[in-house]
């Protein structure tokens, strides 16, 4: 027997109530937001026929999920990272503006702080000897396409094992392990020397995995790089890259791949590059130029400077 009391008028009534609508006091974004959302999973139990036996399966999900602390992990999952991407992508295409390097995804594992040079920057401390050298360069352009000397590129990446400095449950890394900040040149060059690192997954076990496996989805990433972008004048840029050839680049469960971010990785093993790069042998090698677009009216309208994120 199909029963529906979404559209009774005590049910719509009391949403109104729930979302703080019948009050004075409050946000009334915060009322907004809540009201709609309250409202589109009152109509989907109803309209799936949620059972108390599946709505509170999904509450005990969801305390998992913030006891493991992966909100930030499911979220990319689920495609709303990347959703948020083609939202801001259909915005600026709406205003005219063109970004010549394309936008994704930030991830969960930033952290702030990392230390900072000019120019140049070694991102690994060397402990990890399974990995590839790479050396990684190129441009920072602003919005005319001309070089930005002093622009500051952040970036960080993970080990061969798929760990993170700051987030390894292993403890094996040390802090700003494989994260940098490298303030661009006179030239507007920038520099770095790693390890090409690895393709993950999610953790075995977790409560993102249980999910992804009742969705009939896997939990796994290709190896990538992470960047924040910054200058004066300008939006800041935050994406990634997918190093050439990983076979997980068309099938990301967290939906980062776009056109214009998988560069070409060029096998170096000749004496002059390896000398030129002050190395001992043969090493990967990949050059990125980012070019970046300006503010709107003086903002930046795409940053989001609340996010809570880790810092040492």
């Amino acid at each position: 027997m199909t029963v529906k009391i979404f559209d009774r008028p005590d049910v719509q009534e009391f949403l109104k109530v729930v979302s703080g609508l019948d009050k004075a006091d409050g946000n009334p974004r915060m009322k907004e937001i809540i009201h709609r959302l309250m409202s589109d999973l009152f109509k989907a139990i109803d309209d799936l026929n949620i059972t108390p036996d599946e709505y509170w399966t999904g509450v005990a999900w969801l305390n998992d999920l913030g006891a493991a602390g992966q909100a930030g992990l499911i979220s990319p999952g689920l495609g709303l990272d990347h959703f948020i991407d083609e939202r801001l992508d259909a915005i600026d295409a709406a205003m005219g503006i063109d970004n010549p390097t394309p936008r994704t995804i930030e991830g969960p594992l930033y952290v702030a702080g990392a230390p900072e040079s000019t120019g140049f920057a070694r991102l690994d401390d060397g402990s990890d000897t399974d990995g590839q050298t790479l050396i990684m360069h190129g441009v920072v352009h602003d919005a005319d396409k001309k070089p930005m000397p002093g622009a500051k590129v952040e970036v960080w990446h993970c080990d061969t094992r798929g760990f993170y400095s700051h987030f390894d449950p292993t403890g094996k890394q040390a802090p700003f392990n494989m994260r940098r900040t490298i303030i661009a040149d006179e030239n507007g060059r920038y520099k770095f020397q790693s390890i090409l690192p690895s393709g993950y997954g999610v953790p075995p076990g977790s409560p993102t995995e249980h999910l992804l496996s009742a969705l009939g989805r896997h939990g796994q990433r290709p190896a990538h790089i992470h960047f924040f972008i910054s200058a004066p004048g300008h939006r800041k840029l935050t994406t990634q890259i997918n190093i050439e050839g990983d076979p997980l680049i068309n099938d990301d469960f967290a939906y980062a791949t776009r056109d214009g971010l998988v560069p070409r990785v060029v096998e170096r093993n000749d004496e002059e590059s390896i000398h030129a790069n002050n190395l001992n042998g043969p090493f990967a090698e990949i050059e990125f130029d980012i070019f970046l677009t300006s503010l709107v009216d003086g903002v930046d309208n795409q940053v989001n400077e609340k996010r809570k994120r880790e810092a040492a």
